[in-house]
């Protein structure tokens, strides 16, 4: 007799908090932030116990405050918008205006939660969420612990998500950590990635340990290469005074890219528990090769782009001509590397990052290609090639899996042609409204931290990527521009995997 598979259990409704945001009427907190409330209760999982406390310089008030952010909220989500979760949410809206570095602020701010705490009933639990320069992440942490908001004494949480960048070199992520934990248990600091927030990232680990067929050939024996690019074709907008100081390199490659392939890589942990996870993601950074100086420009590529035409026909600026960039820049908009992982796993494998702006398409994705099997077979056949086996990890903008190999054209003569299996999230499973912290915010306020970088790696990350820096910063560029907007990017990242009769994979 056949028993039916238990059914799957619904996640629960986070308990009682108080949400804090600095930053409150910024960028982050109108498109993402408060729209991922939204969702959270639209999907029942947030509980009646929850307020949100927000404080910027804005001359606003609790009701002004509302209806600032009602017109933003359903201008992100439109037609995607809960009326009933907005207008619960709305309710629990409150604002304290001020300017972080006046200590009245935080004075203010702990007689506001402690009120709220009262009327919410959120039990002490608070959730502070730095949406706030980087500059400022320290010295407000600084101001809240003296007044002793981070108290967890009475048994309740205090919790501090911190968005990156997390420094812009090693000695900086160095300091900011030391900081960070003069005020808070490291426990009690979360450090947020928004791109683990996409359901492709967080599948990787259920695909590679819960199907039998892939985990046995994940490594060396069977994989060639992978490749992890991230491209965008947008320009950098109006964050010119941020993107100058800190470059493709520093924006994208120590955090967003080496979390990809920090899940890629990783050994089978021994649970889903956040430290088990975060500790295995440890080795792979601590195993990567360290890149030498006097072989560093062999093994990355820099580029900038140029003007150039886009494929819908637009025609964009370079961008030394965006608005508050230097025309002599030499800030980089593109970035290719080649690392290797020292380790029984992946030695002789190597993994090939890429991420860069105003590219010919926004993608971003994970591929694992296998290695080609022996011709020997097909030598007398019309077969002239075997092309490779592909896995397709993709995380943008169209969320899925595929897996390209080859089969047999149908008629006489043995011909092999390409064909792919192809998984779409949205198709499979619907489609809800998400921005991407949907998932995040919830994992903060239930105290799962998986999702979040520990503090030691984010400074193995760094101790990656300095040895770039330092050569980089010491022998300028002198072909910037190097690619035009609307390309695929600088030749010399196609002539870094040719070097070794590899290519990019293209759509």
């Amino acid at each position: 007799m056949s028993t039916a598979s238990p059914a799957p259990s619904r996640p629960q409704p986070v308990g009682p908090a108080l949400m804090v945001i600095f930053g409150g009427a910024g960028d982050l907190a109108r498109r993402k932030l408060l729209p991922a409330l939204v969702n959270l209760r639209a999907d029942g999982l947030l509980g009646d116990a929850f307020g949100v406390l927000a404080t910027a310089t804005r001359p606003l008030d609790d009701a002004s405050y509302r209806n600032d952010m009602a017109q933003a909220v359903r201008g992100h989500l439109g037609g995607d918008l809960d009326a009933e979760a907005w207008s619960w949410l709305e309710r629990r809206l409150h604002y304290e205006r001020g300017d972080l570095t006046d200590d009245g602020l935080y004075d203010r701010l702990a007689r506001r939660i402690d009120a709220l705490d009262r009327e919410l009933r959120t039990a002490g639990n608070v959730l502070f969420y730095l949406a706030i320069p980087p500059s400022l992440f320290a010295p407000t942490v600084a101001r809240l612990a003296a007044r002793g908001l981070f108290d967890e004494s009475g048994g309740h949480f205090r919790r501090v998500i911190v968005e990156k960048p997390f420094g812009r070199d090693l000695e900086s992520a160095r300091a900011l950590n030391r900081s960070l934990a003069a005020c808070l248990a490291e426990s009690q600091i979360w450090r947020i990635d928004h791109y683990l927030g996409k359901e492709t990232v967080q599948n990787i680990l259920a695909f590679r340990f819960a199907n039998g067929i892939f985990e046995p050939i994940w490594n060396r024996r069977y994989v060639d290469h992978v490749q992890i690019s991230v491209s965008e074709t947008v320009g950098i907008g109006h964050r010119a005074r941020y993107y100058e100081e800190a470059g493709a390199l520093r924006d994208m490659v120590p955090n967003h890219l080496f979390q990809l392939l920090g899940y890629v890589a990783l050994e089978p942990p021994v649970s889903f528990e956040a430290d088990a996870v975060r500790d295995e993601k440890g080795k792979v950074f601590s195993a990567i090769v360290p890149i030498d100086p006097e072989d560093v420009l062999a093994c990355t590529v820099r580029g900038q782009y140029g003007p150039g035409t886009m494929p819908d026909g637009e025609r964009v600026p370079g961008y030394r001509e965006e608005p508050g960039v230097d025309p002599q820049s030499s800030t980089e908009t593109f970035v290719a590397l080649r690392l290797a992982i020292d380790n029984w796993r992946w030695a002789g494998v190597p993994f090939y990052l890429r991420t860069g702006k105003r590219l010919a398409e926004r993608a971003s994705e994970i591929v694992v290609e296998f290695r080609r099997v022996p011709f020997m077979m097909f030598r007398s056949t019309p077969v002239d090639h075997l092309g490779p086996n592909r896995l397709t990890l993709r995380i943008q903008p169209s969320e899925g899996i595929s897996l390209h190999f080859g089969a047999k054209v149908p008629g006489p003569a043995l011909r092999l042609g390409g064909v792919d299996m192809d998984f779409c999230y949205r198709d499979h499973f619907g489609e809800e409204p998400a921005t991407g912290y949907e998932t995040l915010l919830y994992d903060a306020l239930r105290g799962d931290a998986t999702l979040f970088q520990r503090a030691d790696n984010v400074e193995k990350a760094w101790a990656v990527v300095q040895p770039i820096l330092d050569v980089w910063q010491a022998l300028p560029p002198r072909d910037f521009p190097n690619y035009a907007a609307g390309s695929r990017g600088p030749a010399a990242a196609d002539e870094l995997l040719a070097r070794e009769g590899r290519r990019w994979r293209t759509r």
